[in-house]
């Protein structure tokens, strides 16, 4: 997949908010060694930086473009290309983050208890993850992805419910960890401009399904589903989408 750090980042103060509020909740007063596991432009390791100054911040990402946007905005940090579903920590860290990234990645069962290995002992793995898949926008993608002509090309690249319920992640790691605080939040995004949710998708949800799409089919895509999400998302009178986004947050102590 190829991410474009200019679509993703039209509605980047409020892709911010989560990462903004996971890390409130953080019960850790000067974690040393802090990666951001999935830190896209950067917007979120900023945070981490600006509360921790004195931490060694590792920002991890599998897209060179976010990652030359970062670099351009934090120079002092460290950046690395790397494939998170394989990722290991050579040196524990204390703090392992990873805001709306991980919902990406597949075998949950084997992924999050492998990134709790990589915390050291006293530390935490905190994480955000979208859980709307149920969500009028997800079900449109599907319905569209699903039919002609887009069926054959896109056969195997819907994410259809790739979260689980909150109690199947404290019972996977609450063997390993002194206490789990888990949560769920449901934002009401006000969006501005024309097409507004389709423009959030596009920067997110819709990355690899156009990927796999020549420009003719991506238009016609887009299209297709401009019309029916601005029928399940109207625009109000004031110029204004609302847009209810469901996200699961926890924070597992060891």
């Amino acid at each position: 997949m190829s991410w474009d750090p200019a679509q993703y980042g039209l509605f980047l103060d409020q892709r911010t908010r989560p990462a903004a509020d996971l890390l409130a909740h953080i019960r850790l007063d000067a974690p040393a060694h802090i990666a951001d596991l999935g830190c896209g432009p950067g917007n979120s390791t900023g945070l981490l930086a600006t509360r921790w100054p004195k931490a060694a911040i590792t920002g991890i990402d599998s897209s060179q473009a976010m990652l030359e946007k970062a670099r351009k905005t934090a120079p002092h940090i460290d950046w690395q290309c790397a494939d998170i579903a394989q990722w290991r920590a050579e040196t524990p860290f204390q703090l392992i983050y990873s805001n709306a990234l991980l919902h990406w990645l597949d075998n949950h069962a084997v992924l999050f208890p492998r990134l709790l290995s990589s915390v050291a002992k006293g530390g935490a793995l905190a994480v955000q993850m979208p859980r709307n898949f149920d969500a009028p926008s997800h079900r449109i993608i599907a319905s569209v992805a699903q039919s002609a002509p887009w069926a054959a090309k896109l056969d195997g690249r819907l994410r259809e419910n790739p979260v689980a319920a909150p109690d199947y992640y404290y019972h996977l790691l609450s063997e390993d960890c002194e206490i789990i605080d888990i949560w769920e939040t449901s934002y009401l995004h006000v969006l501005e401009g024309e097409d507004a949710v389709l423009n959030w998708i596009k920067g997110t949800a819709l990355v690899p399904l156009l990927a796999a799409l020549d420009d003719d089919e991506q238009n016609d895509f887009i299209c297709e589903l401009a019309a029916r999400l601005a029928a399940a998302y109207p625009r109000r009178q004031d110029g204004r989408t609302l847009f209810p986004f469901r996200r699961l947050f926890f924070i597992a102590y060891r």
